[in-house]
């Protein structure tokens, strides 16, 4: 998708950090923006921020976890705009480690991190298909190309979306369709998932505050993080241009995959022959 003016972006968790960054951008494009989150006070301050620039904006309030919400999204961007171009799927919460996680806390996060991705893909996909134009961006992480401790329920969701994506690519290339996909894989960025716990329903808090990492040594590294409007621009680039993978922190992702590659070649015994899994 090369030309965006005119067109529709959705944005899920757009009222703050990445998200509302994207939806800066994509409307700074001169895109019609619909945005989602959980939190209503914070979505209607973004609408009200965007419309002061003259930006054509429209919001509701969504669960990701939830299809019956993410549907009611897509009839409300096509009820607002009349369609749907670009689907970013990037809301999501901040996990803990796995040992001694209850499975509250565990549901919670896949359903935010994962099922909000696949609600997303699902719902958004079709239409998309039939116009055979547009584009989706899936939020994974660095997590999600290598496991870090502490983080494992994190990780298990942001796996999920980068090996969804790369599927999904690879089917619809192989389809000949005009709709890309990209995956979102940032390594620290400036934003507030360090205390996304705030909109942990009260069952689950009540039994996951204690696995939860630390707010303080999780705000300190995300102030260390990269602003979220460099990682838009990157994002909008990738929409247009069209690229899969989208890696803020280049290095870094570098680093972890080649850790990976290593960690596997130290582990695979020397009389395998890997070569012989790819040759008939």
């Amino acid at each position: 998708m090369q030309e965006l003016r005119g067109k529709v972006a959705v944005i899920t968790g757009a009222a703050s950090g990445m998200g509302r960054a994207f939806a800066d951008r994509f409307a700074a494009e001169g895109m019609k923006v619909v945005l989602a989150d959980i939190e209503e006070d914070a979505l209607a301050r973004a609408v009200d921020e965007l419309r002061a620039t003259g930006a054509e904006v429209t919001a509701l309030r969504t669960d990701v976890a939830n299809l019956v919400d993410v549907e009611a999204l897509r009839d409300h961007a096509l009820d607002a705009f009349g369609g749907v171009h670009v689907v970013c799927n990037n809301a999501g919460v901040a996990g803990g480690a796995i040992i001694d996680a209850p499975i509250e806390l565990w549901r919670w996060v896949v359903g935010v991190n994962l099922w909000g991705v696949i609600h997303g893909c699902q719902v958004f996909l079709p239409l998309l298909l039939e116009q055979d134009e547009g584009h989706i961006v899936n939020t994974a992480s660095l997590a999600g190309l290598a496991a870090l401790p502490g983080l494992g329920i994190y990780s298990t969701t942001k796996f999920a979306v980068v090996g969804l994506s790369e599927s999904l690519y690879h089917d619809l290339a192989a389809r000949g369709s005009q709709v890309g996909v990209s995956v979102l894989c940032p390594g620290f960025v400036q934003t507030r998932i360090h205390v996304s716990h705030r909109n942990m329903p009260d069952d689950v808090r009540a039994v996951a505050a204690s696995s939860l990492p630390p707010d303080e040594a999780a705000e300190r590294l995300t102030a260390l993080g990269i602003p979220a409007d460099g990682v838009a621009v990157q994002v909008v680039n990738a929409v247009t241009e069209p690229r899969f993978f989208v890696l803020p922190h280049p290095r870094a992702a570098r680093g972890a995959v080649e850790s990976q590659l290593t960690w596997i070649d130290e582990n695979v015994p020397a009389e395998v022959d890997l070569d012989s899994l790819f040759r008939p």
